[in-house]
């Protein structure tokens, strides 16, 4: 689903930062980075109000990528979080 929100993203060994999420599913999401990301990167990213969601880079294009949710979001808290996104 199309949205534009502001998540803390964390790469392994190195501090959260604020970025931008722009499309998300149940199993992943499109996000900004501020340095390139390496594909198959494992990364964490936090949703105010939930747990840090393990993911894995699945595409890149420039400072932009895809993200792989490890284990995908449960339907009823993805609608949750849509409803506070948008």
């Amino acid at each position: 689903m199309p949205l534009s929100a502001e998540v803390a993203l964390r790469r392994a060994g190195k501090l959260n930062f604020r970025t931008s999420v722009f499309d998300l599913s149940p199993h992943g999401c499109r996000i900004q980075f501020v340095e390139r990301p390496a594909l198959e990167e494992r990364v964490w990213v936090k949703f105010d109000g939930l747990a840090a969601l393990e993911a894995q880079v699945c595409w890149i294009d420039g400072l932009k990528a895809g993200l792989a949710f490890a284990i995908p979001i449960h339907a009823a808290v993805f609608e949750q979080l849509l409803a506070r996104l948008t």
